[in-house]
Order: structure tokens, then sequence, then C-alpha cells
């Protein structure tokens, strides 16, 4: 895979270069901040873009905006953020595109090179990846939400499971409980959230986080 890379730290960027040429990617541009990035992405047309959301130079939230911006620009360029706390306006803001094909990791995951590795796969293959700190700051954030108080604390455990990405049988597992239950549960979530109740998938994941996760009213929580 054609993996570029945008991280201020020479240190983990070069550590990414080598960990994912090990993994048999092709590192087709590594990084120090945005300012290249869009010429960089049209010059070596990668399959899949890694960046950190604080880059210089300001190092606040250059990185996640310039994610932001790419997937305006290419719709379903496969991204990565990886951030070292959860950017809760913006996070909302990448998840709330719709398209898939979307990660946003804490740098304390890169350490586990498996999961990682994983990850970058699964975004790669059009998959949704959410570090469970950002879906549970998401998930907090909206619990003032009308629809999601409609929820039972078995529907609202589900929730947070599918927004994790989790598969039916994967929440069946976790809860101790059947796929048939399970299936039962996320038709009440989405008919009370007021979601298409055949939704799979990725779409499923982003449509959850768009209500539970991307709030346009200015209410800080």
């Amino acid at each position: 895979m054609r993996i570029l890379i945008c991280e201020d730290s020479v240190l983990l960027r070069e550590g990414l270069v080598r960990l994912l040429a090990d993994d048999g990617h092709e590192v087709v541009a590594a990084l120090p901040d945005a300012d290249g990035l869009d010429a960089a992405v049209a010059a070596t047309a990668p399959q899949l873009c890694i960046l950190d959301v604080r880059l210089p130079p300001t190092w606040t939230d250059e990185g996640i905006r310039a994610a932001i911006a790419l997937r305006s620009r290419h719709p379903g360029l496969p991204v990565l953020v990886l951030s070292q706390y959860v950017e809760e306006r913006y996070a909302s803001d990448l998840i709330a595109d719709g398209q898939g094909a979307l990660g946003y990791l804490l740098k304390d995951r890169v350490a586990d090179v498996a999961d990682f590795l994983a990850a970058v796969a699964s975004i790669a293959d059009g998959a949704t990846v959410l570090d469970p700190e950002v879906v549970a700051q998401l998930l907090t954030r909206r619990r003032r939400d009308e629809r999601l108080q409609s929820l039972t604390d078995r529907e609202r455990a589900v929730l947070g499971l599918i927004a994790e990405g989790r598969s039916n049988q994967a929440i069946a597992g976790a809860l101790f409980v059947s796929e048939a239950s399970v299936e039962k549960y996320i038709t009440a979530i989405f008919t009370k959230l007021g979601l298409e109740q055949d939704e799979t998938g990725n779409r499923r994941v982003i449509a959850a986080l768009v209500h539970l996760g991307h709030d346009h009213t200015g209410a800080t929580s």
C-alpha cells in the first residue's frame, strides 16, 4: 500500500516509516508539517494518509484541519489521524463527512504494533476505526440529546460498541447476549434516533457518531 505520513516528531515519523515498510508498505512521503501536503498527495497518489492532529506552526489543530480539507478535496481518500488527546470538535467534523475509510487513534495505541497495522489495513479497505476514548468522549458530549436519553442502559451499551466498529457477533460476546438480541437492540436504537434501520457496516457507525458526536449548536460539554 502507498502511504503518506505527516508528523512533526522526527522519532515518531521515522518510526512509522520503518514500521510500515517492514510490514510491506511503501511510504511515498514523510512530511514534518502540512505546508506541502496537497502537492505531495497530488504527486504521489497515496492510498492512505496518516496525519498528526497537532502540527507546526501552532501545534494546535493544523493536522486535523488538513485531514478534513483532504477528505473534502479527495472524497474517499483513506485517512488515519493520530492524536495525543481527543479533539472533540474536529473529530466530530471529520467523522460527520460520512465517507468511511477513516481512523482516529490516540498515539498510545500505536505502541501496540499488531493493532495499529490491523487498523491501517482496515481503514484502507474502507472501514472506520475509532479509538475507544474518542467514542467515549463523543458519547459523553451528547448525553444531553433527548434522543439519546430515550435509550435504555443496554441500548446505550450496544450503541457504544457499534460506534467502536464492533460487529454484531462481537457485541453479543461482549454483553453475553445472543446475536438475535443484539439485532433487536440495534433496531430499537436506530428507531429511537431516527436513523435508517437497515444500515450496516461503516454507515451505521458513521450515522451513530453523527448524531452522538456532531454538534452544530455550539454547546459546550
